[in-house]
């Protein structure tokens, strides 16, 4: 058939299948050649695709996390189940809105902004998951000025950018700027997911005596998403939840060998 000629001709271009192009009127000639493109086309762009995910996820450095379905929505004493869930859909991303997750520590920020990354990885987005630790010191450590752009472009170059943990530590005059500089090149362009203990209010301990604070601030919050999540520390539940499961086995396991050795 013309019409699926046409198709198959459109994918090996596309796959950039050269040699094929370049004799494809003698393979479209025989209709059983053409039967085996149409197959070789599919198996090209299916190895072409894991290939691609593949190394998107690798490059992403989202690494281990829970998926958000086996996530306890009833731990947190605060969270908008729903904006979460909407969020899962990416229209952020084409958007370019921000997302700003906030709540203390252990609450799931942090997995929420890796489900985030790991959802985008599957539509087809470029992705990179970093702390805000490694983020800035990676920037401050480099003194020249052309390593320092190379470097920025390549933070700035995801669709989106997961920095996690901003406010745990304190940052000088020099990372603020940075930070500054980073948010200002992806603004309105790269959506940005953040993670932080502090409310926006109190970024001014966390870059003390920072000019930018006030415009970094307003970048991240224009248009953005905010998540607040409050609660206990679920890593602190699950901690305490080991440690009885653990006492209680040591105490079954002292029973049995105490009956044990009773004549």
């Amino acid at each position: 058939m013309p019409t699926q000629a046409a198709e198959l001709r459109t994918r090996a271009t596309e796959l950039r299948l050269h040699g094929l192009l370049a004799h494809w009127a003698d393979v479209m000639a025989d209709p059983e050649a053409a039967s085996r493109v149409a197959q070789w086309l599919d198996w090209e762009t299916q190895e072409r695709s894991r290939r691609s995910l593949e190394r998107r996820l690798r490059e992403a450095h989202i690494g281990q996390f829970k998926p958000l379905a086996d996530f306890d929505w009833s731990w947190p004493a605060q969270i908008d189940r729903g904006a979460v869930e909407d969020l899962m859909a990416l229209q952020f991303l084409a958007d370019a809105t921000n997302v700003v997750l906030v709540g203390p520590n252990g609450v799931g920020k942090t997995m929420c902004a890796c489900n985030l990354g790991y959802q985008a990885v599957l539509a087809g987005h470029t992705v990179l998951f970093v702390t805000a630790g490694q983020l800035l010191g990676d920037l401050a450590a480099l003194d020249s000025d052309s390593t320092l752009r190379r470097r920025l472009r390549h933070y700035a170059a995801p669709d989106l950018l997961l920095i996690d943990e901003v406010g745990y530590l304190s940052y000088s005059n020099r990372h603020a700027d940075l930070l500054f500089e980073l948010v200002s090149r992806r603004y309105q362009h790269k959506s940005t997911v953040v993670t932080t203990n502090k409310a926006f209010a109190d970024w001014g301990e966390v870059f003390p005596n920072a000019a930018c604070v006030v415009s970094l601030v307003d970048r991240l919050m224009h248009r953005a998403e905010v998540v607040r999540i409050e609660g206990d520390s679920y890593r602190a539940k699950e901690a305490q939840e080991r440690l009885a499961a653990r006492t209680r086995q040591r105490a079954s396991k002292a029973g049995a060998a105490s009956r044990k050795a009773k004549p």
